[in-house]
């Protein structure tokens, strides 16, 4: 997936389709002069549905779509025939989809399963024909109902990535470089801050063909809830996340430090997020030698109140021991 193509925000107008009209139609055939009322019903309107589809991991396919709207109900007509439905219109999403309305900013629902369907504007129901209103008192009713009118609204479509592991970290941590190892992923990697500008989803491969989802997440600074930087909008795709793996690198001033304000603006943001299972990488560890690893060592193991372990992308250090662990995390 690359950058221009992740799209994870898009808004659309949605309009259902009105439902048909009634038949107000008195039957006429030859020898039978009053046959009374025959008049159909008219069809309902098409919905438009939300629709959940594993095949898809970004929104780009409804970036231009700014409308979307169903076919109206066919009238009702003679002989009691029922007016075609209008057609339904689907919008396929990703699993991890939230669907809000725009206006309110009132979450409608979530998609969370493959070809699991949500009505997000619902069709008007076709009118009754004439032969329903049929009675002893009144044998020839010439009046229908009309059809019921349809819903519109404006709706935000928000992707939140369904990821086993997110990765956590400051830019230049080394978060894009541990993905592109430990995965098939080809992330950009350069030697400035904010290389990444969207998220990266990578699957690694674990013993006896088994995986898991790795999601790199674009770079956090201190105020990232504020909306500084790019974090505050990138922040709710680790809500889904079951495993937060902070990447703090070895030449950090303050490891202990550094992980306080990244769990800070994770709270800040949704305090939920503490209730994750985390992990701290210690990365690009290959620049100590084994005197300052020891050293860091005795000093981490003081201050760090989880798990860490020291790792090196570039080296390929603890990569085998890090896939272990997190991978015993995720099936306790």
């Amino acid at each position: 997936m690359t950058e221009g193509n992740f799209v994870d925000y898009v808004k659309v107008h949605v309009s259902s389709g009105k439902g048909g009209q009634g038949s107000a139609h008195l039957h006429r055939e030859k020898f039978i002069e009053k046959g009374g009322p025959d008049g159909g019903d008219g069809g309902r309107g098409g919905h438009i549905i939300v629709r959940g589809n594993s095949n898809l991991w970004t929104l780009l396919h409804l970036k231009f779509k700014r409308h979307a709207r169903a076919g109206h109900g066919g009238h009702g007509s003679k002989s009691r025939s029922t007016g075609a439905d209008g057609e339904d219109v689907y919008l396929d999403v990703p699993l991890g989809t939230v669907i809000k309305d725009t206006e309110t900013d009132e979450v409608l629902f979530e998609i969370t399963e493959d070809q699991e369907e949500q009505i997000v504007a619902r069709g008007g129901k076709g009118g009754l024909g004439n032969w329903h209103f049929k009675n002893s008192r009144n044998q020839t009713p010439r009046y229908a109902q009309p059809g019921q009118p349809l819903e519109e609204r404006d709706i935000t479509i928000e992707l939140k990535i369904l990821a086993d592991v997110g990765l956590v970290g400051f830019p230049n941590a080394g978060k894009s470089t541990l993905l592109s190892v430990i995965t098939a992923a080809k992330p950009k990697i350069a030697d400035y801050e904010f290389t990444t500008l969207k998220p990266n989803l990578g699957i690694v491969e674990y013993r006896d063909f088994q995986t898991f989802v790795m999601a790199d997440i674009p770079g956090i600074i201190e105020g990232a809830a504020e909306g500084k930087g790019l974090g505050h909008y990138f922040l709710r795709h680790i809500e889904r996340n079951s495993i937060l793996l902070f990447l703090i690198p070895a030449d950090a001033d303050d490891i202990r430090k550094q992980y306080d304000i990244l769990l800070d603006e994770l709270k800040r943001y949704n305090p939920e997020m503490l209730d994750k299972e985390r992990m701290i990488a210690i990365s690009k560890s290959d620049m100590l030698d084994d005197e300052l690893k020891a050293e860091l060592k005795t000093e981490l193991d003081k201050t760090l109140p989880i798990d860490y372990l020291f790792i090196s992308s570039v080296a390929q250090q603890g990569i085998t021991q890090l896939k272990d662990k997190l991978w015993k995390i995720l099936n306790n």
